[in-house]
């Protein structure tokens, strides 16, 4: 039974109805709809820790849908399921996968500079320090470009480029 049928709690039944109400009225072909209803399940899913299901929804909905932004939401989401599971280098792939479709994702450079920082972090303890600043100099990379897109998001990030001196004075303003 498809997720979408499923409906758990209220708040699951009020996104199933809106959702469906949405499909009825989209000017869309069924395909596009069909892609969305995957999309929705597999975001369903993965608000309830079923990754395995999400990943499912979301491949499913990566065959159906041809707009180049609905997709890169699609690769985002796939690349927040492979980051909460560990998978570094997959949750990079598909952020940066989602990127060449709609380069204006400040989340997904956001979420790859975090990648990279986290991973400096860990090259840090094990005393790899040419590792550890090549992971810290690409999540500086990263940062600045999420907030050139969303100058107000990422104050932690803001003030970790300027405490350790990874940012330039343009990335503030």
């Amino acid at each position: 039974m498809p997720r979408s049928q499923r409906n758990d709690n209220f708040i699951d039944k009020s996104f199933t109805v809106m959702a469906d109400l949405i499909l009825k009225v989209l000017p869309t072909n069924r395909r596009a709809k069909e892609a969305f209803a995957y999309y929705r399940d597999g975001m369903s899913a993965q608000a309830d820790g079923e990754y395995a299901e999400a990943l499912e929804n979301y491949e499913e909905a990566l065959t159906l849908e041809d707009d180049p932004n609905d997709r890169a939401f699609i690769l985002y989401n796939m690349a927040l399921v492979f980051a909460s599971n560990g998978d570094h280098a997959k949750a990079l792939d598909f952020y940066g996968q989602a990127l060449d479709l709609n380069s204006k994702m400040p989340q997904a450079l956001n979420n790859m500079a975090v990648i990279h920082h986290h991973l400096g972090s860990i090259a840090e303890e094990k005393g790899d320090a040419d590792e550890a600043d090549r992971c810290f100099d690409e999540a500086a990379d990263f940062w600045a470009k999420a907030i050139r897109l969303a100058p107000n998001n990422y104050i932690e990030a803001q003030n970790w480029l300027k405490t350790s001196g990874r940012g330039s004075i343009d990335v503030y303003f």
